[in-house]
């Protein structure tokens, strides 16, 4: 893309970003260029907000929002700051971190009906591919930033990977313009900035021209990555169940062990969990796939646990824990009741279900399983355990304890949305609620 504003406003056009247009903007030169120029095309400016992320890391940060406040402001733009945690748990990369952080807000921010453009630029994708292949990545990793990808329910563009910083900063001396320089972008304690500084500048004076070769390496990379993806995710889907979002381990284990890796990685993309790496993925082969019919293994990423059951593998998310003593009075049936695991009941008028008089005036409770529970069930004779209905319908043991129980005037009326007692359930012929449970 020409760095000039009817160069941007095509770009815009052709991603068809005509709606709200958000500008990560962190007061340095690259993001202040792209906020100028954007500033000067087609798109209406009460379109237009720029974002400054405070990351709460560096003392001058609330200086700089000001900076960016005014800038913004004296380009006739929207502007809007966010604060983050950004700090770095034990262990953890304090750069990562601070971009987890970041993008995480983001995420929170765009709608299907907006976009959101970053200032990365062709040094930024360079500096990427040389850091993924220090680290061992496979394609996805060498494909570096994309130009377009999803960001929240919208898109995230980056007009600028094919442009060099050196036209960036010509730019932005030709339009006097003023921005801010973060001082941590000189320590080459950080990986990025020791590559910018140290290594790049060495490669550059042996082999000229190397960043645009670098880019080359990195398109042919996703041209590859998104073929071998299209193809692991058609397989993927043929033993992949939607209600459960598990992969059927059988099938699995017909396929080749670089099929199932590539299934694998396709399944846990599709669930937004991160790659897992080789190390974790030879484990998920031999300790989960592998194991005996009547082990139960566990492997921790990130915020879930890889397990199998009933000869499925499972990605198992971490939520709060309901103790069984949990007790919860709905005391309005007319509004929706939000339960300590950020799970919801409501209730909602159906031509069957729990027949509507039996709430009136009634104390309706939420409880949970402390074991022994039965239910009668309409059209089945005799009474069930829970424990048998929840092996009937396959529901893994570690979904039971969060499964909220509705009584009604001190009996069991109902099992979320999944079961209504007998002694309560009517069809047709009064007037019905159905519970619902998300």
């Amino acid at each position: 893309m020409k760095l000039t504003s009817s160069g941007l406003s095509s770009f815009l056009r052709l991603h068809s970003a005509n709606n709200q247009i958000f500008v990560g903007y962190s007061g340095g030169v690259d993001s202040h260029v792209l906020l100028h120029l954007l500033a000067n095309t087609v798109v209406p400016k009460k379109h237009v907000t720029a974002i400054y992320v405070h990351h709460g890391l560096q003392d001058c940060a609330d200086d700089w929002q000001i900076h960016c406040k005014k800038i913004a402001r004296n380009l006739g733009l929207n502007f809007l700051a966010l604060q983050v945690n950004g700090h770095a748990k034990k262990g953890d990369s304090p750069e990562e971190s601070a971009r987890n952080a970041r993008y995480q807000a983001f995420n929170q921010l765009i709608t299907k009906n907006s976009v959101l453009l970053f200032a990365q630029h062709r040094q930024d994708q360079v500096e990427t591919v040389l850091l993924q292949l220090f680290r061992g990545a496979g394609l996805k990793g060498l494909s570096a930033m994309p130009e377009t990808t999803q960001m929240g329910a919208g898109l995230l563009l980056r007009p600028f990977l094919d442009s060099s910083q050196e036209d960036i900063i010509n730019y932005a001396n030709q339009h006097a313009l003023h921005w801010v320089e973060d001082p941590s972008n000189q320590n080459d304690a950080y990986d990025r900035n020791y590559l910018r500084h140290q290594i790049i500048p060495l490669i550059e004076r042996r082999w000229k021209g190397v960043d645009k070769a670098v880019l080359r390496s990195a398109r042919h990379c996703s041209q590859a990555q998104q073929l071998l993806a299209s193809r692991a995710k058609s397989e993927m889907l043929l033993v992949y169940d939607e209600n459960n979002q598990s992969l059927n381990i059988a099938d699995l284990l017909l396929k080749e062990i670089a099929q199932q890796q590539w299934i694998i990685r396709e399944w846990m993309a599709y669930l937004n969990l991160r790659m897992p790496s080789v190390k974790l993925l030879e484990r998920i082969l031999t300790d989960v796939l592998l194991a005996k019919k009547d082990a139960n293994p566990v492997i921790q990423h990130e915020n879930c646990n890889i397990r199998r059951y009933q000869n499925r593998l499972c990605a198992v998310w971490d939520k709060p824990k309901v103790s069984p003593s949990t007790e919860v009075i709905w005391q309005n049936i007319q509004q929706a009741l939000y339960l300590t695991d950020q799970s919801k009941l409501q209730l909602m008028a159906s031509e069957s279900g729990i027949a509507k008089r039996y709430f009136n005036d009634a104390l309706v409770q939420i409880k949970y399983r402390t074991g022994g529970e039965k239910i009668a069930l309409a059209h089945r004779t005799g009474r069930h355990s829970l424990k048998k209905l929840f092996q009937e319908e396959k529901i893994p043991p570690w979904k039971r304890e969060n499964i909220p129980l509705i009584y009604i005037n001190g009996k069991i009326a109902a099992i979320a949305d999944l079961w209504v007692s007998a002694e309560f359930y009517s069809e047709a012929v009064e007037p019905c609620l159905k519970i619902t449970w998300q």
